[in-house]
């Protein structure tokens, strides 16, 4: 069965107690979001699953699917935010194959939820006779978390943009020998439109 827990995120470390009340007392565990990976459950819009691979599996349901939204946004802007923290050094230093990895795994998990976002409307859109139609605030609700995670898809993918660009600075691409017959291409930087 589900157990009520308090969560504290804080500086990229989930923490979770009892309760609130709890909180003096220590933490029952905590989570570094950075090596965390954040799925969506496949059927309800109100559960989601923190995944230490190859370690532990945390089961999260939230009250609603809006509260979820607000978790995930939360959750994953705790592990884009990490990288802001650091000097510019290490950051060129960090931002390397995980940290793209990091991001290709966020937008996997909007993606999901995009698909069981827009896969709720188009049930509202094409209920038949035997239910009710859904109701104006049903559809708003959707339209809204549909319109959330298109907002969060969007600036993780800038992210990885960003992050693509640096990794692939055009004079990695140079040859280090120049040959007088072969001209260096240096790649143009990815654009978003």
């Amino acid at each position: 069965g589900w157990q009520p827990r308090w969560f504290v995120l804080d500086n990229g470390i989930l923490s979770y107690y009892d309760s609130q009340d709890d909180v003096c007392k220590g933490s029952k565990g905590s989570i570094k979001m950075a090596v965390c990976e954040i799925k969506v459950h496949a059927t309800d819009n109100t559960r989601m699953e923190l995944i230490i691979p190859g370690e532990q599996h945390f089961y999260m349901k939230a009250v609603n699917a809006a509260e979820r939204q607000r978790w995930l946004v939360a959750l994953g802007s705790a592990k884009a935010c990490l990288a802001d923290t650091r000097t510019k050094k290490e950051k060129e230093i960090s931002e390397t194959n995980e940290s793209l990895k990091t991001k290709m795994s966020e937008l996997r998990l909007y993606c999901d939820l995009l698909m069981q976002q827009v896969h709720t409307i188009q049930e509202f859109v094409h209920h038949d006779e035997t239910r009710s139609p859904p109701s104006i605030e049903n559809m708003n609700e959707a339209s809204s978390l549909l319109s959330a995670t298109c907002n969060t898809f969007i600036t993780t993918l800038e992210e990885c943009v960003k992050i693509a660009n640096a990794k692939f600075k055009p004079e990695m691409f140079q040859l280090p020998h120049p040959d007088p017959l072969v001209s260096p291409v240096s790649p143009s930087p990815i654009q978003m439109v």
